[in-house]
């Protein structure tokens, strides 16, 4: 899989994606990340990507010269040209474990963040494929919402975690929250691990672990079973 991300401030992507499993998944040719800094397709001197509102507003507004000289630029190396299009903004579709799912399904990924005010809206209409959010709130810049998402995508991809039915186990992933877990002490501070989970009856653990995962999305989130 291949990812490009084009931001105003590459380092906030570089920290949380050049570290932990993100790191390995690239040494291990998994993936191929590459952040870029949208400054690099300006054509002044002074690298200007945003500015005043039309109509008048607060802010200013990402210019969309840059944008789409960037990703026509990324596109255009790829050799099957199936790139999908996704603008980090909170107007944007919520990022959840299906889409996540979906898009570790991709092919390339161009990933665009948005910053001030957001981008020209012509940038939406003509050449984004997908809008989305992390949640409903609102960020200083799309770059950390970018990190996000990749993680959530990347770690899906085969070879990535250590188990591969540890994607499978996760929240949300059959629409329940994930069962408590425990390890080592099997007593801590008085507090002890449920019996259940000490007692090697793999059937009845599996049962214990649905009913948990059950109650404890009842209790966090229900909004889940409703639907």
């Amino acid at each position: 899989m291949k990812i490009d991300i084009l931001t105003l401030f590459p380092e906030i992507c570089r920290g949380p994606l050049g570290e932990s499993m993100m790191k390995r998944a690239q040494e291990n040719k998994i993936v191929e990340l590459r952040i870029h800094n949208l400054r690099d397709w300006t054509s002044d001197k002074h690298h200007v990507v945003d500015d005043t509102p039309f109509g008048g507003g607060q802010g200013m507004v990402m210019k969309p010269e840059p944008i789409f000289a960037a990703v026509e630029e990324l596109r255009s190396k790829i050799e099957n040209r199936k790139s999908k299009i996704i603008l980090m903004s909170p107007a944007g579709r919520k990022l959840d474990q299906q889409l996540a799912t979906d898009l570790s399904r991709e092919w390339h990924l161009i990933i665009i963040c948005g910053h001030y005010e957001g981008v020209d809206h012509r940038v939406i209409e003509h050449l984004v494929d997908l809008e989305i959010s992390i949640g409903d709130y609102v960020l200083t810049n799309g770059a950390i919402a970018a990190a996000v998402m990749v993680d959530a995508v990347v770690r899906l991809l085969p070879g990535v975690l250590g188990h591969e039915q540890s994607a499978t186990d996760d929240s949300f992933s059959r629409g329940l929250l994930e069962a408590p877990q425990y390890t080592r002490p099997a007593k801590f501070r008085g507090w002890k691990v449920p019996d259940i989970l000490l007692s090697g009856n793999h059937a009845e653990i599996a049962k214990w672990r649905e009913e948990q995962a059950e109650k404890r999305t009842r209790t966090n989130r229900p909004d889940l079973l409703d639907r």
